[in-house]
This record gives structure tokens, sequence and C-alpha cells, in this order.
């Protein structure tokens, strides 16, 4: 085995520039994958946990360059769920399809005060699921009323960790603003979620290093690592996008330095590879998010062309999801997939 592989599987620990030359090694990456897989293995086990998936409303107050929901795109119909929609949803992904975490996903839209949203995460915490919320940058008070409420984990990407390129591609947002808004979201008490995009004009193998080393340094529960996909309605519609290969390698990477956390098999892998998901549980994830949401609401929550998840019903996208578990020879998760770090769901 690569001498650095191996000394990431016993110490989980590496350097920047270690972290970079695996990621420039195109002969070494079998042999990552193979290892984050084991590693996985050894600390989380063969078991799938599986997200319901809930994206509630694509109507946001942010215009980055590489989203589909980015304010200034004309050319989506927008929605909004109403609180019995919500709630209909999550007992269906609930009682019907015998998911234990629920995660509501929307852009960051203000129409739905703290108010509602406790109201909401109040009715869903009765089903006796776990809620995780990707709602984005709130202040700290929010966030300890939707922990209150009964929300367990939070997710909110920092996409990159690279100060001048998060300020290109996210014009008008604040990269320190982010940063302490996942220290909030510790303070609150949340296991923690957060990632990154691959393939942002502009990131090196040195930013993906910076990446991984900072998902490490604030403690993260769990981490989402996904290919970017151009969108042809925002400003990067020409830009070449990241490849799975690379994802993979970092999502590997991430698994061998945070060996005990929770990383999806994101959508994104997925669409830009029929088997990206098999690829990326074979590769260190342990999770998949299943779109639980209706057809008529999911083709609008347009983040990128092509989304896997856009055709079929949520039930049959469960169970084409619970035949790839059993193909690999894992098994779908029975309790709430807490992180390690936490002893509650």
């Amino acid at each position: 085995m690569h001498k650095l592989i191996q000394k990431a599987v016993v110490e989980h620990n590496l350097s920047r520039a270690e972290l970079t030359e695996i990621l420039q090694d195109d002969s070494c990456k079998t042999e990552l994958f193979a290892a984050a897989d084991e590693v996985r293995r050894r600390y989380v086990g063969d078991e799938v946990h599986l997200r319901g998936l809930i994206e509630f409303s694509n109507i946001c107050r942010n215009n980055c360059c590489y989203c589909g929901l980015r304010r200034d795109n004309r050319n989506i119909k927008r929605y909004r769920m109403d609180e019995e929609t919500v709630c209909a949803l999550a007992e269906h992904a609930v009682l019907k399809m015998g998911l234990k975490t629920i995660v509501l996903q929307s852009g960051e839209d203000l129409f739905y005060t703290p108010e509602v949203l406790c109201r909401i995460l109040r009715r869903i915490k009765n089903l006796d699921v776990a809620v995780t919320l990707s709602i984005g940058e709130k202040s700290l008070q929010e966030y300890q009323a939707y922990k209150q409420a009964g929300a367990d984990r939070f997710l909110l990407r920092i996409e990159t960790t690279d100060k001048e390129l998060y300020l290109r591609h996210d014009p008008g947002m604040s990269w320190e603003q982010r940063r302490h808004c996942l220290h909030d979201l510790k303070t609150a008490g949340f296991e923690l979620g957060t990632g990154c995009l691959v393939g942002l004009p502009g990131q090196t193998t040195e930013s993906y290093a910076d990446d991984i080393l900072f998902f490490k340094q604030i403690g993260a529960d769990m981490i989402g690592i996904g290919p970017f996909i151009p969108h042809p309605d925002t400003p990067l519609k020409t830009a070449a996008g990241g490849t799975l290969d690379m994802a993979l390698r970092v999502m590997a990477l991430t698994r061998l330095l945070l060996p005990d956390i929770n990383i999806p098999a994101t959508t994104a892998m997925e669409t830009l590879a029929k088997d990206g998901q098999r690829q990326a549980l074979q590769s260190g994830a342990n999770v998949i998010m299943p779109n639980v949401t209706q057809v008529d609401y999911r083709r609008y929550y347009d983040l990128y062309p092509g989304k896997s998840t856009v055709g079929g019903t949520p039930d049959k996208a469960l169970e084409k999801v619970k035949n790839l578990i059993s193909a690999i020879g894992r098994q779908v998760g029975t309790g709430y997939g807490a992180s390690k770090h936490f002893q509650k769901k």
C-alpha cells in the first residue's frame, strides 16, 4: 500500500502536502478507495443509513454562481410547500417507507419564520424520527430555537475553504459568516454537517486538501462531497465542472481522516454516473438520502441539470436504493444513524 495511505489508515492524520500528493497520484486511487472502505467498515460498520429528503422550497435570497436556485435565475418555476404538505410527506416517509430520519432542505427562503419551522419540527418529531435541517445561515438564537423544537442535525456546506474562490462564486456572502454559523451550530448542540463542491473553477488539489483539514479541525459529524455540475442558467454554465473520480478521492480521504463520521453517497455522484452512488458506498460512504419530495415539486428543485432523483416516485426510489445496498452486501440501517459522537438520536 502507498505509504501515505497506510499512514492515514493508522493515524487518521495527514498534512496538506501529503493529502495533495495522494490527490495528484493517479496510480494509488484503487488502494485509496479500498482503504477508505475498510476504515468505514471498521468504524461505522456495514449499515447504510437512509435519510428521507424533503425539498420544501426552491426560493433563495442568495445568488451563488454555481447554483440553479440562485436568486437571479428567472427560468425556474418557484414554489413553497405549506406546512400540511411538508408534514404529509414526512408522515409518508416514516409510516409508509419506514425511514428513521427526515431532512428538511430549502433555499434560503425567509418566508419560513422560526415560528413556522418550529411548529413543523414539533409535528415531525412526534413521528419518532431524527430531523436534519438544511436551510442556510441563521442567527444563533434561531439555531437554538430549532434545536429546542426537535431538530437533531444541521447541514451547512462550506462549499470551499478557499476564501477568494468563495467570494468569487458566492457574491454578497461572507466566508467568515459561514464559518461563524458553523461555530454557532456547534454551540447550539447540533450534529454538524458540512461539505464541499469538487470542480469549481479555480479549485486545486491544494484547495481540496484544505477542505479536508477544515472538516477535521471543526469536528464535523457529517460531510457531503459532490462534484460541481454546471447549470445552464448560471454564470458558470460553460465551466468544465467536476469529475466523479476526484470527488471520490476527496471523499475517501475525508473518511480516512475522520473515520467515524457519516458520509453520504451524494445525488450528484449518481448524476454523473449511473453507478456513482455504488462507487461512493464502496469508497467510504455510509449514507444515502432518498428524495421523498413529490415529483411535481422535485423537478423544480433544479440545483444542477440531470439531477438523478427527478424521475420516479419516492417509493420506487427507495426500492432502488435498497436493492443497491443489498447488491453490495450491506444492510439498511435500522436505527436513527446518529453520529458516533452523539449518544442520542
